[in-house]
């Protein structure tokens, strides 16, 4: 006997006849001996559509009641998979975070987990039961609800994998697995069949929708095996396991890209130590992340330019907490700009592969793409672009390094 977790996203249980859809898959992998514990999303959309009525009454809504709103969604798509289960006759119930309980911190909307209690969940599946639990939800310890950001289910799923001490973690989708590219800007995507922690921790980070960031690290962290497949067909779907399981044929496994990013520059700083931490740390201070990071110094030495890049939401705070630090920074101008997006290439046979950095530039300069930016890694490596040269660039990878 196996014990799993099964994960459906929002588009799995977007509609009542997705949701016995899902029953039924349910239902199988219980009638083949195991016990089963269920992590749901909302509904699709239903959680946008909570977001969009809280701004209708204040663009800052308190966020732990904020917290409250969202969590309701979770509520409706878990009670009415755990009904349909029933229907279907098998054993089942929802557990909301709460009851569960799965205590987080205090960081309303953005929560991270610190423990799960397992007694009742582990008695009722040890009777045939199937546990249905609401995700992207908990509680702290001063007993309000809280969540844990977006994607936060498949945190939920990977982090109830860790603590029940599962066998494997399905999280079932709206495709067939983790995919070479986005499909719906290259039709030429592919599924892959095995993808390492790493490897799939770079893509999450950097745009593939596919896993929660922190749930691949997670998952990494505890070496749990994770199936990511699709709730509509029957196709094998992805494994994300270690790299040491993993045959590399190619360099590259997968192509990401991020839209919406913007780019400063700070002309004409001292050179010395600290001027970096002295510009980083006000913009940290507002939780505003970093990206992209390049240090240019003049000739002689004693000039430098600070160019970094950031969400384009964040580009009039971040210009804003810069000109208020001008006497401590003392530079000469800032410059910026905007729409920009951030394309990668992603694989752990990059390592054993050199010419890997000259393919893709000199690919990107024969289709005219400039270059504004880039950042590597040992297994990946980004470039900031214009924004409307996006299709084109992951396009013109997909195919230099034949992953069509």
């Amino acid at each position: 006997m196996k014990r799993i977790v099964i994960k459906f996203g929002g588009s799995s249980v977007g509609t009542i006849e997705k949701i016995i859809n899902a029953a039924k898959i349910v239902k199988r992998r219980y009638e083949e001996g195991n016990e089963v514990m269920v992590v749901v999303s909302a509904m699709s959309g239903t959680t946008n559509d909570l977001i969009n009525r809280s701004k209708k009454i204040s663009e800052n809504f308190n966020k732990s009641e904020l917290d409250v709103l969202m969590s309701s969604g979770e509520q409706i798509s878990s009670a009415l998979l755990a009904g349909s289960l029933m229907e279907q006759g098998v054993k089942a119930r929802s557990w909301m975070g709460w009851q569960i309980p799965i205590f987080t911190n205090e960081n309303y909307t953005s929560s991270q987990i610190m423990e799960i209690k397992t007694n009742e969940i582990l008695n009722f599946i040890s009777k045939k039961g199937v546990a249905v639990i609401a995700g992207f939800q908990g509680i702290s310890k001063y007993g309000r609800i809280t969540t844990l950001g977006r994607g936060g289910s498949d945190l939920s799923a990977v982090e109830i994998a860790k603590y029940f001490k599962t066998d494997s973690c399905e999280i079932y989708t709206d495709v067939d697995g983790v995919l070479t590219t986005d499909p719906s800007i290259n039709k030429n995507a592919k599924k892959i069949d095995k993808i390492s922690y790493e490897e799939m921790l770079e893509m999450a980070s950097l745009g593939a929708k596919v896993m929660q960031p922190s749930a691949v690290q997670t998952a990494m962290e505890q070496n749990i095996p994770v199936h990511v497949r699709s709730t509509f067909s029957e196709n094998i779907g992805t494994k994300i396991i270690s790299e040491d399981n993993i045959n590399y044929k190619k360099a590259v496994t997968g192509i990401t890209y991020s839209k919406s990013n913007a780019k400063i520059s700070i002309v004409g700083v001292v050179d010395k130590p600290g001027v970096a931490a002295d510009i980083f740390e006000p913009i940290g201070k507002n939780n505003i992340n970093i990206d992209m990071v390049i240090q240019n110094t003049s000739l002689d030495g004693k000039k430098a330019n600070i160019t970094f890049t950031i969400k384009e939401e964040d580009l009039k705070k971040t210009l804003s907490i810069i000109e208020k630090n001008k006497e401590k920074i003392n530079y000469n101008k800032i410059t910026h700009d905007d729409k920009l997006a951030k394309v990668s290439i992603i694989g752990a046979g990059m390592i054993a592969s050199p010419g890997v950095t000259h393919k893709m530039f000199r690919s990107l300069a024969d289709k005219e793409i400039n270059i504004l930016a880039i950042s590597t890694s040992e297994i990946k490596i980004s470039v900031l672009i214009r924004e409307d040269s996006t299709q084109k660039a992951v396009k013109t990878l997909h195919e230099e390094f034949e992953l069509n």
